[in-house]
């Protein structure tokens, strides 16, 4: 009994002193599994989580400027009762990562659990054989050249019937607009049609205000946000008490996915009443990918809310840094526009103004737009970093260790500011670095450009996202000219990258067009809130038989 008693004193009086004596213990490992944190200090026991919290707010140009520091762009860490990690901008290193050893870096389960409430088992949120056979599938249909021409007709009727007609009444009103917003208002409408026929009509000008749809993209705002914070809890089961007992934000979360649930089940269900009166088309993606009796309706709901996520934001997202960017390069605009022109003069003779819309074929000849919406992707990437999980320990090429279980990320922001991948000129917004000396587009390796992704998890519908984009811009730019706007007071509006769980989320978007991607934000949580200015004068007469759109 005494012996007992003397056991228990020993064991308290110990305990205090246990994190030491384990964090002293971690320190005495193999020296080249070591973290690799580049001169940040580490501290006891608490290791980086100090810096990760100090930087939570500006999280992506914190983790960029270490990667720019650090002889192979990669940094490592691994604190005591937390998820050890790599993050790297490292081409050699996502070449392993996403084709080498694809086996070694799955989803992971830590990450599917985290948006199972979410998005189920779809495409972007699942592994092994369940992933496997939805990508035969999706790829099956993406290549059928009959969903190309539905595509390119879906966003031609969005353009011309929506898109120009309020740019043309917010310039006779003299408004400002909030280009993402409405953006995402496009992509939206144009994501529903092309996946399930469904129309919601938010880009309307009565469907500015369904309440339906306005309600689902309220709610789909929500469901990110939470799995973003999700992701961002350095506790990661933390979630699972706040759900249990109903506190926020998961309260908010069960809320969203009342109403996200409800509107996907509603198409679902419409969907096989039109088949089963016979009333279905065979245009859209999901009447293509039911065609077979083996989906469940769980799956197909599954993959309508997949495809929601994927053709949603990430379009919006690219076009609208890259208006932002084109409001500070005239030159590159009117490169840009005198390229629309010369397409317009060779299919419509002189005045090039039979349509207000491009077919697929002049939209693949504008070699110059696609190299800017490109570069501007370079800069800001829809999903700036991507996440994956490590089944079994092992080193990267750089000699970098990654551990069982950690978190793997690329960073493609980074990437793109990394001179040793772009050269010295690698933060300018430069167009030419994608043409040849003929002027025709000449792509990267997919490894120093992930943006679609690479590796078997190459985006499916990168050709559909550009057609989106170059649509889009092609349309807008031969007939106003965008600027950013600043604020009340004069001052341009800060930008910062808040919706991170995009980035999780989307390792496959079949829309490049993280999950859209609510991956950029505006410091109002509002969209960029790049607001543009109409004016109905160009006074440098730079371009002709357009509005001007100005500061």
């Amino acid at each position: 009994m005494e012996l007992c008693s003397s056991s228990a004193s020993l064991f308290l009086l110990i305990l205090p002193f246990l994190p030491l004596l384990l964090y002293f213990l971690y320190l005495q490992q193999d020296p080249k599994k070591q973290p690799r944190i580049h001169g940040l200090k580490s501290y006891p026991v608490v290791g980086m989580l100090p810096h990760f919290i100090k930087n939570k707010d500006r999280i992506l140009e914190w983790m960029t400027g270490i990667m720019k520091r650090s002889p192979t762009h990669t940094m490592s860490f691994k604190d005591l009762g937390l998820t050890g990690g790599v993050i790297t901008a490292n081409s050699a290193n996502v070449e392993h990562i996403l084709k080498t050893n694809f086996g070694n870096y799955p989803k992971g389960e830590l990450a599917i659990s985290m948006l199972e409430d979410f998005l189920g088992h779809g495409i972007f949120n699942s592994d092994g054989d369940q992933w496997l056979w939805q990508r035969k599938a999706a790829s099956y249909e993406f290549n059928k050249r009959s969903l190309r021409n539905f595509v390119v007709d879906t966003v031609r009727f969005e353009v011309v019937e929506r898109l120009l007609p309020l740019l043309e009444q917010a310039g006779r009103d003299g408004r400002t607009v909030d280009m993402q917003d409405m953006l995402e208002r496009f992509a939206f409408d144009n994501i529903c049609r092309v996946a399930f026929e469904e129309d919601p009509a938010c880009l309307t000008m009565e469907g500015m205000a369904a309440h339906e749809s306005a309600e689902f993209m309220r709610a789909f705002d929500d469901a990110q946000n939470v799995v973003k914070a999700r992701f961002d809890s350095p506790a990661k089961s933390l979630w699972r008490i706040k759900k249990f007992f109903n506190m926020e934000p998961e309260k908010r979360m069960r809320e969203a996915l009342t109403t996200i649930n409800g509107y996907v089940k509603r198409i679902v269900r419409e969907r096989r009443e039109r088949r089963k009166a016979g009333l279905e088309r065979s245009d859209d993606f999901l009447s293509r990918f039911a065609a077979g009796s083996e989906h469940s309706e769980e799956s197909l709901c599954d993959v309508v809310t997949n495809f929601i996520l994927a053709g949603r934001d990430t379009t919006s997202s690219a076009l609208t840094w890259f208006f932002w960017l084109l409001s500070s390069r005239p030159d590159v605009e009117d490169k840009i526009v005198r390229e629309i022109r010369a397409l317009r003069q060779l299919s419509g003779g002189a005045g090039g103004t039979g349509s207000a819309t491009f077919s697929f074929d002049e939209l693949r000849d504008m070699q110059y737009l696609h190299a800017a919406i490109t570069e501007s992707m370079r800069l800001y990437p829809p999903v700036p970093f991507d996440a994956h999980s490590c089944k079994e320990e092992e080193f990267l090429p750089d000699g970098t260790f990654v551990g069982k279980g950690w978190l793997v990320t690329y960073c493609a922001y980074a990437m793109g500011r990394v001179e040793d991948i772009w050269g010295e000129d690698c933060e300018e917004f430069r167009p030419e670095r994608w043409l040849d000396d003929a002027g025709m587009f000449r792509p990267e390796n997919t490894f120093k450009y992930p943006v679609f992704h690479a590796g078997p998890r190459m985006c499916l519908g990168k050709e559909m996202a550009y057609i989106q984009m170059k649509s889009i811009v092609a349309c807008v730019l031969e007939k106003f000219r965008l600027h950013y706007s600043s604020d009340a007071k004069g001052h341009p509006v800060e930008v910062e990258e808040t919706t991170s769980a995009a980035a999780r989320m989307l390792s496959e978007t079949p829309e490049h067009s993280w999950l859209g991607a609510t991956a950029w934000r505006g410091t109002s949580g509002m969209g960029l809130s790049s607001a543009l200015d109409w004016l109905s004068e160009d006074p440098l007469g730079l371009h002709n038989g357009r509005g001007d759109w100005r500061r």
